[in-house]
């Protein structure tokens, strides 16, 4: 009966669909815009580009400041150029339902070649080159020379109605740079949000006037992600493989709608040729307008035929909901009006993909269901099949809960969901296979080789770039609820991507946390001590579960391990950071193959963000800049705080409530979540400080 059943389904649905609107299946279709030029001709390439300031067409170049070393030195210090493309973009496009998770916003490539020549014999340069996002190519601003590359001037810098966004390439130091031979990110200032020192990769934008070589950039911007990718190496030579800059920023908070594309540039007091070789750029074309002809024309010829077809259905569903069926029909319907509309597998594909579901190809087993290895044999590709073991209402909940939050994430350090699959009363997700598994098994899972640091730090770093995605740069902000070791799952590079949103919910910006209408959210061992008392996730809890993986990560032990005395792995590792030992606590199986440095500062972040009071625990922002290694590691107290509950500051103002049971039921030991603060050789500590008195007591 159900074969007639689904082919009544999509004849009816498929008719209303048609006559509604008319297939245009072309306009879904993205379409790109591409320019390519290796040799710039003034005559050939002067409709393309309006050239400003000093600006030129010359010498097979876009020529950004004045090209020649002949003339006299004066008429090549202090100027300011700008070679701007004429053709205008549409940078951003409105969701029209006001969700700007559903914005749209173009991605684009943008790959030149640069020859940055020192204009005196002595080699010194000024000031640098930049690509530029721009508002309007009608203007350059007034004495944009020096500091300012054709961008700003001392009056306009800084300013957010600028709104441009550019990458330079700076070779002249102000007191705001690194050195002076950087790359560096410019949002509507020369003062960079973001700065790459070049010599570190051995990449010199204006090498000596006797070691001249040209240098190719790529910029990759992807309008899903919002990640911004920026590539630098010798010209000739191949794309390295990973990006020097990489940053998430959404353009529709920085740029017009429409904006401009093109290069700045700007000499000082000393000189340089600042000079544009060769351009590629690839840019997505975002639609100008929806043509609703169809929809008009649908509605006018249709509306007749739509009102037999809601009869037809309302018999149609009445005579099926007389009959008991295991699909549940809400679920169905949230599934395909997700946004995107991921794909829908048969069960019939899944359970051939996974050979019926055989334990051999067992991946894994939660709380939520068990996760199979599957192999699509059409199309040859391998897939993770999780497949929830909750029957229950709560199940499909749950179900709904992760597959509506993942479907909209979009981050390289997140598992891809791939597609779904709803049938017979079986819940199933189909994600991206992960090759090398979970962050767990490489720790603890009887791996042959031991996990290198290089990987141990690495994935600590996407950990903490997916993280910070989902709670500042994912619109509607997301807390995990259950960030563990074995929730990190590792791609073929050993990249780590965030996985299991079966607990993950989504938060509106006027609120900090979820309330669970019961139990505690999370893991033994990965859950905030204030969340026993509150019943609810925040993203100060999401940071100490973070805090919990990065110190097992570092020290090869689980964080309800005991060791040296101590109950849990912070306890310990609290101790011999007060000792000045703190390197001990590095797992025992590296031996001295790691960074002393980075294992240090990485095992004071997981203490800074293992801190009991959840008020003092770094934001994603600082924990980012610190694993990037753009930021310090807060100071922390020689002994570990007490947990003080209720805490100064109440997360979000709610009223209290307590959870005395894990969600398994598992009876908590308070101490274990350092809410009776330290212990020494297994004696607890009697009496505690608050951590006010502990900075200036010892």
């Amino acid at each position: 009966m159900s074969k007639p059943k689904n082919t009544i389904t999509a004849i009816i649905f498929l008719s209303f669909f048609l006559l509604i609107f008319p297939s245009n299946s072309s306009a879904k279709k993205p379409q790109y815009f591409s320019y390519n030029e290796s040799r710039f001709n003034q005559s050939e390439d002067s409709e393309f580009f309006k050239t400003l300031g000093s600006a030129s067409i010359d010498g097979g170049a876009l020529q950004i400041t004045p090209d020649t070393l002949n003339a006299a030195q004066i008429f090549l210090i202090n100027k300011s150029g700008r070679a701007m493309f004429t053709r205008r973009f549409k940078i951003w496009e409105a969701s029209k339902t006001g969700n700007t998770s559903l914005d749209l916003v173009l991605s684009f490539n943008s790959t030149f070649t640069v020859n940055v020549y020192p204009a005196s014999p002595n080699d010194t340069h000024a000031e640098g080159l930049a690509f530029i996002i721009a508002p309007n190519i009608s203007d350059i601003p007034e004495n944009s020379y020096g500091q300012f590359l054709g961008l700003t001037n001392s009056s306009t810098d800084g300013n957010i109605n600028n709104r441009f966004i550019a990458i330079e390439l700076d070779t002249s130091k102000q007191a705001f740079d690194p050195d002076s031979n950087h790359l560096g990110l410019d949002i509507n200032s020369v003062n960079s949000t973001k700065t790459v020192s070049l010599s570190d990769h051995d990449i010199v934008i204006a090498p000596e006037q006797a070691k001249t070589k040209n240098n190719t950039v790529w910029i990759e911007y992807n309008g899903t992600t919002k990640i911004l990718d920026v590539y630098m190496a010798l010209e000739g030579s191949p794309r390295p493989k990973e990006p020097l800059l990489s940053e998430i920023i959404n353009l529709k908070t920085y740029l017009n709608q429409y904006s401009y594309f093109g290069f700045a540039a700007s000499t000082g007091k000393t000189a340089q040729l600042n000079c544009v070789l060769m351009w590629n750029l690839t840019v997505e074309l975002l639609p100008e307008h929806k043509d609703r002809t169809g929809l008009i024309v649908g509605l006018g010829v249709g509306i007749p035929v739509v009102i037999i077809l809601v009869i037809l259905l309302m018999a149609y569903g009445y005579y099926w909901n007389k009959r008991r069926h295991i699909d549940d029909p809400n679920i169905l319907g949230a599934l395909k009006s997700l946004p995107g509309t991921p794909r829908e597998f048969t069960f019939k594909e899944l359970k051939k993909a996974t050979n019926n579901f055989d334990d051999k190809m067992k991946l894994g087993q939660g709380g939520f269901g068990v996760v199979y290895k599957g192999v699509l044999a059409s199309e040859n590709t391998t897939i993770a099949v999780k497949k929830f073991s909750r029957e229950s209402i709560k199940g499909k909940d749950d179900f709904l809960s992760e597959l509506t939050i993942i479907n909209r994430l979009r981050h390289k350090h997140l598992v891809r969901l791939e597609g779904w699959c709803h049938k017979n009363g079986m819940l199933l997700l189909v994600y991206e296979y992960m090759p090398n598994g979970s962050l767990d098994h490489h720790l603890f899972g009887g791996s042959e080789k031991t996990l290198s640091w290089g990987h141990r730090y690495k994935i600590t770093y996407g950990i903490a770039s997916g993280l910070h995605y989902l709670h500042n740069e994912y619109n509607q902000k997301v807390i995990h609820r259950d960030l563990k070791a074995n929730n990190i799952l590792l791609d073929s590079n050993f990249n780590a991507r965030l996985g299991d949103f079966g607990l993950a919910r989504a938060i509106d910006n006027e609120r900090t946390s979820y309330a669970e209408l019961e139990g505690v959210p999370g893991t033994i061992g990965y859950i905030a001590p204030e969340c026993f008392h509150t019943g609810k996730g925040t993203r100060e809890s999401d940071i100490y579960g973070f805090g919990a993986v990065v110190l097992e990560t570092v020290c090869g032990q689980r964080p309800w391990t005991k060791v040296g005395g101590f109950i849990c792995l912070v306890d310990w590792v609290w101790k011999l950071y007060r000792e000045g030992r703190i390197l001990d606590a590095v797992d025992k199986r590296l031996g001295e193959d790691y960074v002393p440095e980075e294992a240090e500062k990485l095992l004071l972040l997981g203490l800074a963000c293992s801190h009991p009071i959840a008020n003092e625990r770094p934001k994603t922002q600082a924990i980012f800049q610190i694993v990037s290694g753009s930021g310090q590691v807060p100071l922390l107290p020689p002994f570990k705080p007490a947990f003080v509950w209720p805490s100064g500051e109440p997360l979000d103002g709610e009223e209290q409530s307590t959870a005395s049971n894990t969600p398994d039921e598992t009876p908590m030991n308070s101490s274990f979540y350092g809410s009776s603060g330290w212990s020494l050789n297994g004696e607890s500590r009697e009496s505690y400080v608050r951590y006010s008195d502990i900075t200036t007591r010892v």
